[in-house]
């Protein structure tokens, strides 16, 4: 009996295409199971957790009455959800909030120029400095929280019970333990 006879079977039973078929999904269920890869995502990976401090900006945000969204949702001392690139990353805690004034360049008789408080043509739109206190996992690219990386130039998405607008990171704060 040949080993290989002339419709391709292996000692007249087995089929060399069918053979192989076999071959190659055992070795991906072998490769699978037996060497599944790192898991965890990269931000995790020799990294050590430490307190930061965010500061954002939010400029033009247009609301009737301030007052009313720091006493009902937006408060220092609160939380309010955080959305980074689009990526849900939980609650944070608003460490500080303060309401920018609205100033205006005023050119003088002298030529020199003086920043002025805005007259107040617009009634329904607010600056605000946001400060949020949090924990984040520091890699050698810099801090992230969640699966994000947080820099300066980003945008944060805020959301709570009464509001959801965006803000920027100005500055990033690492505390030491």
């Amino acid at each position: 009996m040949a080993i290989l006879d002339s419709k391709g079977r292996l000692f007249g039973k087995i089929n060399l295409l069918d053979l192989g078929a076999a071959l190659v999904i055992l070795l991906v269920i072998f490769g699978i199971f037996v060497f599944p890869g790192t898991s965890g995502s990269v931000a995790q990976v020799g990294a050590k957790t430490i307190p930061i401090e965010v500061d954002l900006v939010v400029r033009g945000l247009n609301v009737r009455d301030p007052e009313q969204l720091f006493n009902n949702g937006l408060k220092k001392g609160g939380k309010t959800n955080v959305i980074i690139r689009n990526q849900p990353y939980g609650q944070i805690e608003i460490k500080s909030i303060q309401q920018l004034p609205r100033t205006v360049n005023v050119f003088q008789p002298d030529g020199s120029v003086k920043e002025l408080p805005d007259p107040k043509t617009n009634n329904f739109s607010t600056d605000l400095l946001l400060t949020l206190d949090g924990k984040a996992q520091v890699t050698d690219n810099g801090p992230v929280l969640g699966n994000s990386k947080v820099k300066i130039g980003m945008p944060f998405e805020l959301e709570g019970f009464n509001y959801n607008f965006n803000a920027t990171v100005i500055d990033i704060r690492l505390k030491d333990k």
